[in-house]
């Protein structure tokens, strides 16, 4: 790194101790920005970096709620609010109990770079608590979403900071909280959070969005190469709602799904992945992959080793943070994976991305490979502001335009800063330099 930002790096890293995920979220876009420190010295002048990486809110607070048996639970709740330049802070809300401070804050800081992607008029957030909604009845997830929302409504607004689901945040949790935010503001501000049902307010194909536009980016790449998925095997990790909806497009492209898995282990299915199936246990029933096997003749459960251990054309890491190490990276390539299009947020390790770059293969990011979902979350606060919906072919179609306008973004920027192919830089120096310009024209705040 240039001295300038390796200095501005040891700051975030001293400021924010033990937050290991955020300095390495934050260490990935920096180290992007030399060649375009380099080449616009100007965006080192006024602290802009300093700012950049500093949340304009943190906000944390207690979650109190009683579980069916009348015993009281005390949670964490958190919400970042990282950056407003290009519009009201925008990003999801996970319930996990691996949620702390740091997480939040490198989602966050995730969010503001891929906000700016879409161009989309949205800034940077991100929200949550270490709550755990598996397992507990539909009535202590109301009463945990109610309590939660009691103190977050104070915070939010359609103009102000709009919400989303993410991780064990879907569309009954999403409901639950809207619901708690009508009754505290006597106000049906449908704009407030996004992800919602189709009834009050919500959008089609905001549920497939993320899992949809990470195969799109995949198949924008390899467009690049004069290739297609069409006839490719897909491994695919993660069961929940990104997976599932990247093992439907990817189907749809002529692609073949083969693997999905949950922290229970992971699911082959060489047959290709029974999508109707698995919808059922996991959406309907809120089962575990072993379920899906007992119904699937010729499908496998391994509980040891990795997803990344199976053979593939195109890898979908679509769980969590940091799942796919060098290791596993290095297995995939002996397995003849040729790309990677990431649909969780930062779910390679920087090995894992080393290791990928060094080979030459087709690499999305995060930031902007799994921009569908937010940039859906968009159109229906569009939708909203308008009081009117749009059909599936509509909403699809506009996905659709804003994952090949990044993915042309990406590569406009890599080939700009002397990195063509390269689309970490492309992602990090896009998403930069659009929210930079903007923060200079407002000024030092």
């Amino acid at each position: 790194m240039q001295d300038v930002v390796e200095k501005v790096y040891e700051q975030v890293v001293a400021r924010n101790r033990g937050e290991v995920e955020f300095h390495q979220a934050v260490h990935e876009v920096l180290e992007s920005l030399d060649p375009v420190i380099a080449k616009h010295p100007h965006y080192a002048e006024g602290a802009l970096l300093e700012r950049i990486v500093e949340p304009e809110r943190q906000i944390m607070f207690r979650v109190p709620w009683v579980d069916d048996a009348g015993q009281v639970h005390v949670n964490r709740g958190f919400r970042i609010e990282f950056n407003s330049a290009l519009g009201p802070y925008k990003g999801g809300l996970r319930f996990h109990p691996s949620v702390n401070a740091g997480i939040i804050k490198f989602l966050g800081f995730e969010q503001i770079f891929k906000n700016a992607l879409t161009a989309q008029g949205i800034g940077g957030g991100k929200g949550g608590s270490d709550f755990d909604p598996h397992g507990r009845s539909d009535a202590e997830v109301m009463r945990f979403c109610q309590s939660f929302m009691t103190e977050l409504a104070r915070h939010i607004g359609p103009s102000t900071d709009v919400p989303a689901g993410d991780i064990g945040v879907g569309g009954r949790e999403i409901g639950y909280m809207f619901g708690q935010y009508k009754r505290l503001r006597n106000s049906y501000d449908a704009g407030v959070l996004t992800g919602k049902g189709l009834a009050w307010g919500g959008s089609l194909v905001r549920t497939e969005a993320t899992g949809y536009g990470a195969v799109l980016f995949a198949q924008s790449m390899l467009s690049t190469k004069g290739e297609s998925l069409e006839g490719k095997k897909v491994i695919v990790s993660g069961a929940g709602n990104v997976a599932i909806y990247a093992i439907e497009k990817a189907q749809q492209l002529g692609a073949t799904p083969i693997t999905f898995s949950d922290s229970s282990g992971y699911v082959v299915d060489e047959a290709g992945v029974d999508l109707e199936l698995l919808k059922q246990v996991k959406e309907v029933e809120r089962g575990r992959v072993a379920d899906y096997v007992e119904r699937r003749p010729g499908a496998r459960l391994v509980t040891g080793g990795s997803v990344w251990d199976v053979p593939g054309d195109v890898a979908l890491p679509c769980a969590t943070q940091n799942e796919l190490d060098g290791d596993a990276a290095a297995t995939l390539l002996r397995g003849g994976c040729g790309v990677v299009s990431e649909g969780a947020n930062m779910p390679s390790t920087p090995e894992a991305v080393e290791t990928f770059q060094k080979a030459g293969i087709l690499f999305g990011p995060g930031k902007a490979a799994n921009a569908g979902g937010v940039a859906t979350s968009a159109l229906e606060m569009e939708q909203n502001a308008g009081r009117t919906r749009w059909d599936f072919a509509t909403a699809e179609a506009k996905l659709t335009g804003i994952m090949a306008d990044i993915h042309d973004s990406c590569v406009a920027a890599a080939e700009e800063y002397g990195r063509p192919g390269d689309y970490v830089l492309g992602a990090n120096a896009a998403g930069f330099t659009r929210v930079a310009d903007v923060m200079i024209a407002h000024g030092i705040v």
